[in-house]
């Protein structure tokens, strides 16, 4: 039975890979997009989620757009990385269908409806609509069968800061609601993403579907050199929803900076608080293989 999944993300580049890979790969019963603004502002990751949407030709598929800002905080954006569009030029068409406006709402009627752990939340972007959910939704959230959250950085340097890591410094106290509120969760940190990247040929080879056609110019926008690509951040989430066996896990006790200062958002170690399960190593060339696959 496919893996039934809520995507919470900010498209962005690497946000629209896996989303394009949890589509045509098969193994995901996507019920939903939701957004958060992140990589760039709302109204852009929203358009892009439908944009994916429109490449598959699912019209069945809603996308419910979140939240515009951090719980307490000035937004951040990746813009230098995904450009002033999320995803640096690389077209696509329109939305078939017009984006809903109540994210948090959504997530929780759908978490209620279902059968509780039945359904996954693969959070790709900043963890305000998941923190949200959890405050305003208690009993919904509690019904999420495995949250995987793409962020935090363990013992890598930062993107955001010395030691903080983008997805959490976006929304520090949001992260820390998330890590403490009691539900299943794994967090894909830099210590592993960073471990995965393509080159041009392996982008070429995805060629000829419509979404291995689409990750093909989303991976060439997304190449540093004009060779490799930077780390596949977002995919990393989808892999290991699919095959954790393909992962290091570890359980670590974490605490959240809270601060104001350049780290806000990292990730401490403690001896005792929420349990989380973090990923830590990663068998690189089966995680690329399992992802070209799903475009084949």
């Amino acid at each position: 039975m496919n893996r039934r999944v809520i995507i919470d993300t900010d498209p962005g580049l690497d946000d629209a890979m896996a989303i394009l890979f949890a589509l045509a790969s098969g193994k995901f019963e996507v019920l939903g997009l939701t957004t958060v603004a992140g990589n760039i502002g709302l109204d852009r990751t929203t358009r892009n989620a439908g944009g994916l949407l429109a490449v598959m030709g699912r019209s069945d598929i809603p996308v419910i757009a979140g939240a515009a800002t951090a719980l307490m905080r000035d937004n951040i954006d990746a813009i230098v990385i995904h450009g002033d569009d999320g995803l640096r030029g690389v077209a696509l068409p329109a939305p078939l269908v017009q984006a809903g406006d109540d994210a948090v709402g959504w997530m929780a009627q759908t978490l209620l409806a279902a059968p509780s752990s039945t359904i996954d939340v693969l959070a790709l972007g900043p963890l305000t609509n998941i923190a949200r959910l959890i405050n305003d939704h208690p009993q919904a959230a509690g019904r999420i069968g495995h949250l995987i959250i793409m962020g935090g950085a363990i013992e890598e340097p930062g993107n955001a800061g010395p030691v903080s890591e983008f997805n959490f410094a976006s929304d520090p106290e949001a992260t820390a609601v998330a890590l403490r509120a009691g539900i299943k969760t794994t967090i894909v940190p830099l210590d592993v993403t960073r471990r995965v990247r393509a080159n041009r040929s392996y982008g070429e080879a995805l060629r000829g579907t419509a979404a291995g056609d689409a990750a093909a110019d989303l991976l060439a926008a997304y190449l540093v050199d004009g060779e490799q690509s930077r780390p596949l951040h977002d995919p990393c989430v989808m892999l290991l929803a699919l095959a954790p066996e393909l992962f290091g896990i570890e359980l670590f006790h974490l605490s959240v900076n809270l601060g104001d200062d350049g780290d806000a958002g990292a990730l401490t170690r403690r001896d005792s608080g929420s349990p989380i399960l973090v990923a830590m190593t990663v068998d690189v060339p089966a995680a690329l293989a399992l992802l070209a696959g799903g475009f084949r």
